[in-house]
């Protein structure tokens, strides 16, 4: 007797996948049905800015292999030991310096403007949606262009003097030390109760360049799902298994393999008018 297929299997039957130069018939079903969402989102992750020269902190070379997360990277290091944190601080803010947006962040500024994305949840800090032209952008972990100050909420703009001063940055009004505005380990992530509104009527989710690792974002494309909306997933391989999340279909409705420097586009030309 025949083996039953597994949860993996059952998921590989089910999700379509999207390869560049094939299946056409499955991108012009999902366009189609993209098309026909009454409220469509997207979640991006670091693999969006990768083509803008972002690397990722996890991958082989990233920050985080340098600077361990739990070592530099929690509200309770900032808080005692501001000097070693900004260790981290400039480094990253080093890395986002003179970076542009990517084809892929305009192409979902183009579907925000033509409609068909009603917002935008991101995980990344380098604020690249906003500068390639998306208005309604929900960063959930803040943003890695201003310092703010924890004492005072005093905020500013960072330039690039902040990242070459050997000393850390002090707030102008009160002489604390400044922090990044991204949300450390240890402290709340931002715009949950807006994200969370967007959700509500999500009918459709884009899930972009990410692992889907971290909470709370890495819940958003089930809570979709489970309310009876579509997952199109662009990664360069699948991170949104069934079996991760003890399903038996799969999160992913659509799965668009390969470089999101050219599936993004494809998508995007396929969606909007000439």
């Amino acid at each position: 007797m025949a083996a039953e297929p597994s949860i993996d299997d059952l998921s590989i039957l089910a999700m379509k996948t999207i390869t560049p130069g094939k299946n056409e018939n499955h991108l012009e079903e999902a366009v189609t049905k993209f098309r026909q969402a009454r409220s469509a989102a997207a979640l991006t992750g670091a693999g969006i800015s990768v083509a803008s020269g972002i690397a990722d902190f996890r991958s082989p070379g990233g920050v985080w292999t340098v600077f361990s997360p739990d070592e530099y990277a929690t509200l309770d290091v900032f808080l005692h030991n501001p000097h070693k944190a900004w260790k981290l601080y400039r480094e990253m803010g080093r890395g986002l310096i003179g970076k542009k947006p990517s084809t892929g962040h305009r192409v979902l500024a183009e579907l925000e403007k033509n409609g068909f994305l009603k917002g935008l949840i991101t995980q990344n800090v380098d604020n690249l949606h906003q500068a390639a032209g998306s208005r309604n952008v929900f960063e959930i972990h803040g943003d890695h262009q201003h310092l703010h100050c924890l004492q005072c909420g005093h905020t500013v703009q960072v330039t690039e003097v902040h990242y070459r001063m050997a000393e850390v940055p002090a707030c102008e009004r009160c002489r604390y030390p400044y922090k990044p505005n991204v949300v450390l380990f240890g402290e709340q992530v931002r715009s949950l109760g807006q994200i969370e509104e967007l959700l509500a009527g999500c009918d459709l989710l884009l899930v972009i360049g990410t692992s889907a690792g971290v909470y709370p974002a890495a819940g958003f494309p089930a809570l979709v799902k489970d309310r009876g909306g579509l997952v199109y997933e662009f990664n360069r391989e699948t991170a949104l298994s069934a079996a991760s999340y003890r399903r038996r279909d799969p999160l992913a409705d659509y799965f668009f393999e390969g470089d999101l420097a050219v599936t993004l586009p494809l998508f995007g030309r396929a969606v909007l008018p000439d």
